[in-house]
């Protein structure tokens, strides 16, 4: 389930350099300035910028740690706590390893953000996390190659709860999150980043970055979506919700569709998000849909404001901001709209 952590290229280098006091001071001088020359990034992508370029999982301790006592397997971790209330602490490496959460109330954290990695093992053919208990929290993971037979292998598969994610990362997966349906629950994702997510083929119902049930909330923050490999960057069916300080970029897609869909309709915020759509679309028609499949939840007064959107350059084609399929009043404000995008359009 875990590897050893080693890069033996980056040992032999940095012995080499001890062994000789003034190469050594020089080579820091030089790192130094080289790190500061670069432009700053954001803190998500801190941790990842100075981890190994290899990452297998490390020895000695144990990779999961509950109040100092430490297990092998992740799901003997999440049965230690039970049903009561519980840190798990996971070790920097690749887990190939997953556990099914049915009670409790669990964070499963990071021990260094960006380098506790998820990697391509799905429990019950659903997800490396598959969260049905209490409520649970995720700080600082890293998901990725979560494939399963009914293409729908997502890095957290969410059936009941409340879910807090923070600072994690979903990439090259069919799906980041999928959830069932919980109308008192919220969901909310802050500074995370989705990429290379999503699919449609094989004849199978789509895949999606982030694909919500009815759940009563739905709160995305801070959080970057890009490279969508099919489906919808974000897909909710929630009653309400709150989208704002994001980044959307199509740029480097493939045969993706909206940047947002809300299928049944819904109420809240979309604010202060910047969307780029790209040139490989399989639906260039929108960015946002609202109710385009159903009209289950109200629309009336959903807010859009503040957000900046754009087409490629020398594109050739034309697309809608905001289509509506709920025949209710929206709240569309002010819009910084790049050419080529018409502002809403009532489908």
């Amino acid at each position: 389930m875990s590897e050893t952590l080693s890069d033996n290229g980056t040992r032999r280098r940095l012995t080499a350099f001890a062994n000789d006091g003034r190469r050594k001071t020089r080579y820091k001088a030089f790192m130094l300035k080289s790190i500061f020359r670069r432009p700053l990034l954001p803190l998500l992508a801190l941790p990842l910028l100075f981890a190994p370029a290899s990452l297998p999982a490390q020895t000695g301790d144990a990779p999961y740690t509950v109040d100092g006592r430490g297990f092998s397997r992740l799901q003997d971790a999440v049965d230690a706590i039970g049903e009561g209330e519980g840190t798990i602490r996971i070790a920097p490496g690749y887990h190939r390893d997953c556990a099914v959460q049915t009670a409790g109330r669990i964070a499963f954290v990071a021990a260094e953000p960006g380098r506790a990695i998820f990697d391509g093992v799905a429990c019950e053919g659903k997800a490396a996390l598959v969260l049905r208990g209490a409520g649970a929290r995720v700080d600082g993971l890293v998901f990725q190659n979560m494939r399963v037979p009914d293409g729908n292998g997502a890095g957290i598969r969410l059936e009941t709860s409340d879910l807090d994610i923070v600072n994690a990362m979903f990439r090259n997966s069919e799906q980041g999150i999928l959830t069932a349906d919980d109308p008192e629950a919220t969901l909310t994702i802050d500074r995370s980043t989705f990429s290379r997510l999503g699919r449609c083929d094989r004849g199978l119902s789509c895949a999606h970055s982030v694909y919500t049930g009815i759940y009563g909330k739905v709160v995305v923050t801070r959080t970057r979506f890009e490279k969508g490999s099919g489906g919808h960057y974000l897909k909710t069916r929630a009653t309400t919700v709150d989208i704002s300080d994001n980044s959307f970029d199509d740029t480097q897609g493939t045969a993706t569709n909206y940047m947002i869909d809300l299928p049944s309709g819904s109420v809240g915020q979309i604010a202060n998000n910047l969307f780029v759509q790209g040139k490989d679309k399989e639906n260039y028609s929108a960015l946002i849909a609202v109710a385009a499949e159903e009209r289950k939840n109200p629309s009336r007064g959903l807010s859009i404001s503040g957000n900046r959107a754009s087409l490629p350059a020398g594109i050739g084609r034309q697309s809608v901001f905001v289509a509506d399929w709920s025949g209710e009043a929206l709240a569309i404000g002010a819009n910084e709209l790049g050419a080529g995008l018409t502002r809403f359009e009532r489908r």
